[in-house]
């Protein structure tokens, strides 16, 4: 008990809680009534700071990795575990994930349910729709704001970016892009989720080298999955009907 009490008082900043609680006046009982406070008092500043953490990632859904339907028709990597990618070692690691496949797989939903997990877990995550990204850094350029824009965002340890490929980018928004993506590698962690095969990613980018160098950087410590099969939301939309 006073080996739990003594590192909680250092987790909690609480320098003299401690000396207090083990002095010889305080009766065992009451030792574990502070023990209880102060374990209290923890879980309700764990549980704050990862709803800090969730409002400012800027998710599109609440999906947690608890709810996630997972199916046989997402293509693991062969030396990868579902264990080993919800553990969010890939994070400490600096590595990336990337997600291929048909829109309505679960790509977004697994990114986000991996995005809430590392929230959870004290984690700074951002998640952007790719275009939203890039008009956000448009705009940031115009205001002349660029550069803190980016350290922003550079500032977390998680980026996702959703639906990379829907729409072509035009050359200043891919250059802009580019130079983010550029800026985490080695050093923070991406997740992107897209429909197009990396032969594709021409179409986005519309740039052969400007695409060759950012492919190059993203798969360098990368885990790549595929997803196929019908759309989920497809398919539940007909279920619905016939119902």
């Amino acid at each position: 008990m006073n080996e739990e009490l003594k590192s909680l008082c250092k987790r909690l900043r609480l320098a003299y809680i401690h000396d207090y609680a083990t002095q010889q006046v305080i009766t065992e009982h009451e030792q574990r009534i502070i023990l209880e406070c102060l374990r209290h008092e923890q879980e309700e500043r764990e549980t704050a700071k990862a709803n800090r953490l969730v409002k400012q990632a800027g998710f599109h859904s609440d999906k947690h990795l608890k709810n996630y339907v997972w199916h046989n028709q997402i293509g693991f990597p062969s030396y990868l575990t579902k264990e080993e990618l919800v553990s969010l070692d890939f994070i400490e690691k600096k590595e990336n994930l990337i997600f291929i496949g048909t829109p309505g797989t679960g790509k977004t939903s697994l990114a986000t349910g991996l995005g809430l997990e590392a929230c959870l877990q004290g984690k700074q995550v951002r998640f952007y729709r790719v275009l939203d990204l890039v008009d956000k850094l448009l705009r940031a350029t115009k205001k002349g704001t660029l550069e803190r824009t980016r350290k922003s965002i550079q500032n977390c340890d998680l980026l996702i970016l959703d639906e990379l490929g829907y729409l072509p980018l035009e050359q200043e928004g891919a250059e802009l892009l580019f130079h983010l993506i550029s800026d985490f590698y080695e050093r923070k962690s991406l997740i992107i989720t897209t429909n197009l095969e990396f032969s594709s990613w021409n179409k986005v980018f519309q740039d052969p080298r400007l695409t060759s160098a950012l492919v190059d950087r993203l798969i360098h410590h990368a885990h790549i999955f595929s997803f196929s099969g019908e759309s989920y939301r497809f398919t539940n939309a007909l279920s619905t009907r016939k119902l």
